[in-house]
């Protein structure tokens, strides 16, 4: 199991301040593979993953090419699978966008 960081606690505490639906933390949504999401909402009828990608101007994982092609494989995968996923940077978590576009797309689940 993945470690959590700062920016996802950070997001978390976000989501539970807006009081929004609960989300699964570290959700494996793959039959087969390990991979999994940062934040998931399963049971919505358009399946919500949020992916918080940490390192991007440190030559982190998300930043080099074989990460990115990882992260492409999972992408995609879970496309094929139903799901909807955002990605989202410290920038997008320390702003409040990501919490705007999660609130955003919630919404239109409720719709």
């Amino acid at each position: 199991m993945s470690q959590r960081t700062a920016l996802e606690d950070a997001l978390a505490f976000q989501i539970k301040a807006a009081k929004l639906p609960t989300p699964e933390r570290e959700y494996r949504f793959h039959p087969t593979r390990r991979w999994r999401f940062d934040f998931a909402w399963p049971e919505l009828r358009y399946k919500l993953a949020v992916e918080v990608d940490g390192g991007l101007w440190v030559a982190g994982r998300h930043s080099r090419g074989a990460g990115q092609l990882a992260d492409m494989e999972k992408g995609a995968a879970a496309l094929l699978l139903g799901w909807r996923i955002v990605r989202v940077g410290a920038p997008h978590v320390k702003s409040g966008e990501a919490l705007e576009w999660i609130e955003g797309l919630l919404r239109m689940e409720a719709a």
